[in-house]
Parts: structure tokens; C-alpha cells; sequence
């Protein structure tokens, strides 16, 4: 019998799905990526080896979508497994497990055009066949999407109906010969669309029920449009999709009629957090970049590298990141140890392994908000520190940063996925899966006695107060909210996002702080004390400013000078000396030329 995860150390938890804002875990129970096993060190490495040695050599022709390129790479990936990662053996699939797939998507995500090629293939084009298909269709597709002999598309969005996908018009009626349906209709935006040879489209049937559909690309019907011309991501293709009365059999309905929105909001999960992944990958890249070129430019008879300016630069690029990477690994770590002992040959295999993502479904926003906009920043800064060569296309800085603004819009919007990341916390806690209420009720008991009760221990117990008071104001903001609006707090949108930040940079510095604990622990703390003192006194900031925009909005009078008072307190802190920090990490990444935490 196969399983898709290997053990995991029996400390990992697998915590329910966003109560870090109530729980204080210890470093032995999250996973990091110092805990990779050698199989996962192994694929990191041969993924590695494939984008320096295969991908990196044809970018120059992959930009300009020479013919046959982008097709005949995946072929290659293909050949060493890296498109069968989460695909079940028996359709000729690896089924490893989710943080080995996080692994591979990090090494890929290194090139965005790619990154945005293999992901629309291996994962929303593959995935929502493994985890909804009948077992006609898996045999019939899944070995060749395997072996890339078909590459794989995924049809959501319609020029009307984007983050408000089931808006869609694109509709799918029962021919009267009861064995078809016929697809009229246009899709956008389709990642692979120009050399796509199988589609997941969405449609409504008789208008109404919201369907998904396997459609072919040699079916009388479907047409591709014309290849979009985009701001960046310029080696991936990207076109609509037209229907003309495309005869679909019925055997090629996926999953259920009127179902088809649980088919794209539970692949939309993991793609969160596997573009969280990439991202990862894309920054760590743009990191090195900026390490080499600062080593090598001189100005006023030195090297750049020299400058605090250009060293803050380098050591908040790294510390972000650092922090990304730790939440990623983190919640792939928790989405594992809930499938310990997983088996795709047990019944109800694929209901098993879609609630295990969704358990995370929160945790999975916040990387792809957290790790996109890390990307967007880490992009930015290394073409400034590049200067005016920044701005030139010899340089893979200026492409990284026009690659890198998409990602804010793939996989839901970050403005779409802050609105979820609240909605779902608030949904968990009133379906009592999250006691989000106790939380709040102790908290305020806490406060009312008019002391803060002080998280302590470990090696940076400085940071860890000021974690658990990050979550208090967290919670206490997101208490005074519901309060004022209930269940209108949804519409209150800057309100919400504002809730959803604070939960966001918690998640963000609670993971990087565990981890550098956990190093610490280990002898392999070097460095990364520096980390978290730059990450936490950020957290502070951060969530002091939402906090006084949710007290504003919500409250009036004595109420708000009683919540802004709470607020301030919570989010004090005593400044560390950053400047000396960042000058330590920034040393180690100028040495290295790279990422080395």
C-alpha cells in the first residue's frame, strides 16, 4: 500500500487550521526546512540542477517563445518526475509528498516564466483531475499529462468575471441526444493557452449550475486566441479561449453539476501556497543578484556592498524572506502531518486530502500574499541597488521585476485573499472550529486586570513577548471589529484587510522566530538572532498601524481611547538596534553571493 507522506518526526503537529492566533506551539512542533529529508534534499537538488543546466542556458529563446522551447522543457521535467509529484502511482505519478512538491516549486520558481509554464501544467491543469476524477478519466488522462505527452491548462476567468468567478457566462448545455454537452463561451487569461493540448474549463450548465468540464484542444470548437501581450512573465503563454458549440461527452463532466466551485476554490488552496513557494524561489534569486552586482560596483573608490544603505537593502531582503520560507515550510509541514499514513488506495482517498488543505486554507492565503509581495519588494530594492542598470534589459534584475507584479493577481487577488483570510477565521470560529471567542473573552479578562501577561523562554525570549503580543492585539482588534459590525464585517473591506494583515505578519514572525529557536537549538543559529529582531520589530510596526485604523473605524469616544490605550500597549516595544543586526546579515549574504539561511 502507497502513501503520499512519509513519516514526519512525532512532534510536528498538525494543529487545527489558523489557531496560531490563540496557540503558542514550541519550535519541535513546526516544520522547517533544516527538518528536509534526505528524499526531499535530493529532489530540491535535482530541480536545482535542472533549471541551471536546462532552463537557464535557453531563456534568451524562451522569452521570445521560440517554437518548441517551453513544450520540449516540460518534456525534460517530465523525464526526471518533476510534473508527477503529487500524482498517484497508479496513474504513473511519484505521490510524494506536499512539501516535496513546495521544494520543487521554489527551485523552478526561480525563472518566472517557466515557473508560471510547469505550474499551470503540474498543478491547476493536473491537480483538479487527480483530487475530482472519475477513474476513466484518470487512466485516460493523468499518465500522459505525467509524461507531459499532453500539457495541461486551467479555464476560470472570463473578461467579466475574474476575482468573481462565478459570474462566469460560459455555458454548457445537455445536447438532446443526452450524450454531449455543448460549450459556448470565452475564457481569459489562460496560462499554457497557446500549447495547451487539455483544458479544465468552467461553465454553467442551462446558465445557472456552476460545472467543470475536461475539454480537448483538438475538438471541433475550441480555438486559442492570440498570445497576450503582458507587462512581464513574457516566455509563458497567455491567451483566451474561445467555445463554439464544442461537443463535450458526458463522461468529461468533471466531478458534479453545480459543483463546479468546489473544484476551483480547493485547487485554488494549494496553488496558493505553492505560488507562496515559488516566490520563495524568485526572491532568493533576485537576492543573489543583488549580492554579486553590490560586490562588484564601485562608487567613491569602493565596493556598493560597503554602504549601510545598500546593506539595510540586502539584510531586509533576506530577513523577509527568511520569514516566507519558514511560514511556507510551516504550513506544508502541518498539511503533511495531517496525512500521515495517507493512502491513495483507501476509499475516499481524495475527500481525505482536499480537507487536509482546506483545514490550512487561512495559512495558504497568507503565503501567497506574504511570499508574492516579498517577491514584489526584494525585486524592487535589487533594481535600486543595481541603479541605472537596473533598468536595462541586460540585466535579469529589470525582467525579475516585471515578472514579479503578477503575482499579486495570480491564484486571487492579494486584496481577494486578505477579504478570505479574515472571512474564513471569523467562519471557523462561528462553526466552533476555532475558538476564536475564548480567546478574545480571556484576553479581555487579562487586560481588565491591567497587566499583560508576558510570553517568555527560549533563546530570543525579547521577540517571543513580542509575538504573543502582536496575536493579543490581533485578537483584540478582531473582537472590536466583530462587535461593531458583525456579520456585515466582510463589506467593512479596509477593516477586514486591516484584520488580515495584522493575522499576516504574526503568522509571517511567529514562523521565523520557531525557526531560528529551533537552529538555535541545534548549533545552527548562526545569524538568524538578527533575523528575528528585524522581523519582530517590523511586526510591531506593522500591526500598531492596523490597529489604530480598526480602533478608528470602529470605535468612538471612551471606547476608542480605551482601545487605542490597549493597542499601544500591546504593541510597544523597546528598539533594538537595527543598523548593527541587518549589518550582520547583510555580511553573510554579501560573502556568500546568495541566500545562505
Amino acid at each position: 500500500m502507497s502513501t503520499i507522506v512519509a513519516p514526519l518526526e512525532a512532534s510536528v503537529a498538525a494543529p487545527s487550521g489558523g489557531s496560531f492566533l490563540i496557540d503558542d506551539p514550541s519550535p519541535e512542533q513546526i516544520f522547517t526546512p533544516e527538518d528536509f529529508s534526505e528524499e526531499q534534499r535530493r529532489t530540491g537538488a535535482t530541480a536545482d540542477r535542472f533549471m541551471s543546466e536546462e532552463v537557464a542556458p535557453v531563456i534568451p529563446d524562451y522569452e521570445r517563445k521560440a517554437p518548441g522551447v517551453a513544450r520540449g522543457l516540460v518534456e525534460k521535467a517530465a523525464e526526471i518526475g518533476l510534473p508527477a509529484v503529487l500524482v498517484p502511482e497508479q496513474y504513473d505519478g511519484l505521490e510524494m509528498d506536499v512539501t516535496t512538491q513546495m521544494v520543487v516549486n521554489e527551485s523552478v520558481g526561480r525563472y518566472a516564466s517557466f515557473s508560471t509554464t510547469y505550474g499551470a501544467h503540474a498543478g491547476i491543469g493536473t491537480l483538479p483531475l487527480v483530487f475530482f476524477g472519475t477513474e476513466e478519466q484518470k487512466r485516460k488522462y493523468l499518465p500522459k499529462l505525467v509524461t507531459a505527452e499532453l500539457l495541461g491548462a486551467y479555464c476560470l476567468s472570463e473578461p467579466q468575471a475574474g476575482s468573481d468567478a462565478l459570474a462566469s457566462l460560459t455555458r454548457a448545455e445537455l445536447a438532446p441526444d443526452g450524450r454531449h454537452y455543448l460549450l459556448n463561451g470565452q475564457k481569459m487569461w489562460i496560462s499554457n493557452g497557446g500549447w495547451a493540448d487539455l483544458f479544465t474549463v468552467f461553465a454553467k450548465v442551462d446558465g445557472e449550475k456552476f460545472s467543470a468540464f475536461l475539454v480537448e484542444r483538438s475538438w471541433e470548437g475550441v480555438r486559442p486566441g492570440a498570445e497576450e501581450h503582458k507587462m512581464g512573465i513574457h516566455g509563458s503563454s497567455t491567451t483566451a479561449l474561445y467555445l463554439d458549440n464544442v461537443k463535450v461527452p458526458v463522461e468529461n463532466l468533471l466531478g458534479e453539476v453545480g459543483r463546479g466551485h468546489v473544484i476551483a476554490f480547493n485547487v485554488l488552496n494549494l496553488g496558493r501556497l505553492k505560488l507562496g513557494s515559488s516566490c520563495a524561489g524568485g526572491a532568493k534569486s533576485v537576492i543573489a543578484d543583488a549580492a554579486r552586482y553590490a560586490n562588484q560596483r564601485k562608487a567613491f573608490g569602493r565596493p556598493i556592498a560597503d554602504f549601510g544603505a545598500i546593506r539595510q537593502k540586502l539584510a531586509d531582503m533576506t530577513a523577509k524572506t527568511f520569514a516566507g520560507e519558514s511560514l511556507v515550510y510551516r504550513t506544508s509541514g502541518m498539511i503533511d502531518a495531517r496525512l500521515e499514513g495517507f493512502s491513495w488506495d483507501a476509499p475516499g482517498a481524495a475527500k481525505t486530502a482536499l480537507k487536509a488543505i482546506e483545514e490550512y486554507a487561512v495559512e495558504c492565503s497568507i503565503a501567497k500574499v506574504y511570499l508574492s509581495e516579498i517577491l514584489d519588494f526584494a525585486a524592487d530594492e535589487a533594481v535600486q541597488i543595481h541603479g541605472g542598470y537596473g533598468f536595462h534589459r541586460d540585466y535579469a534584475v529589470e525582467r525579475s521585476y516585471r515578472d514579479s507584479r503578477i503575482n499579486r493577481i495570480f491564484e486571487g487577488t492579494n486584496e481577494i485573499n486578505r477579504l478570505l483570510i479574515t472571512g474564513m477565521l471569523l467562519k471557523r470560529a462561528s462553526q466552533e472550529r476555532l475558538d476564536l471567542q475564548g480567546a478574545i473573552r480571556n484576553l479581555m479578562f487579562e487586560l481588565a486586570g491591567g497587566r499583560v501577561a508576558r510570553s517568555s523562554g527560549g533563546p530570543f525570549p525579547v521577540q517571543r513577548d513580542m509575538v504573543g503580543r502582536a496575536k493579543k492585539a490581533t485578537l483584540a482588534m478582531a473582537g472590536l471589529a466583530y462587535r461593531k459590525f458583525g456579520a456585515r464585517l466582510e463589506e467593512q473591506q479596509e477593516v477586514a484587510a486591516a484584520i488580515a494583515d495584522m493575522a499576516i505578519e504574526t503568522y509571517a514572525a511567529e514562523s521565523a522566530m520557531l525557526r531560528a529557536e529551533k537552529a538555535s537549538a541545534a548549533g545552527r543559529g548562526e545569524t538568524t538572532g538578527d533575523i528575528v529582531t528585524v522581523l519582530a520589530q517590523a511586526m510591531m510596526c506593522a500591526v500598531g498601524g492596523r490597529a489604530a485604523l480598526i480602533a478608528g473605524a470602529c470605535a468612538e469616544g471612551g471606547e476608542l481611547e480605551q482601545y487605542s490605550k490597549m493597542s499601544a500597549k500591546l504593541t510597544r516595544f523597546t528598539p533594538a538596534n537595527l543598523p548593527a543586526a541587518r549589518d550582520r546579515i547583510a555580511a553573510r549574504v554579501l560573502a556568500a553571493e546568495k541566500y545562505v539561511f
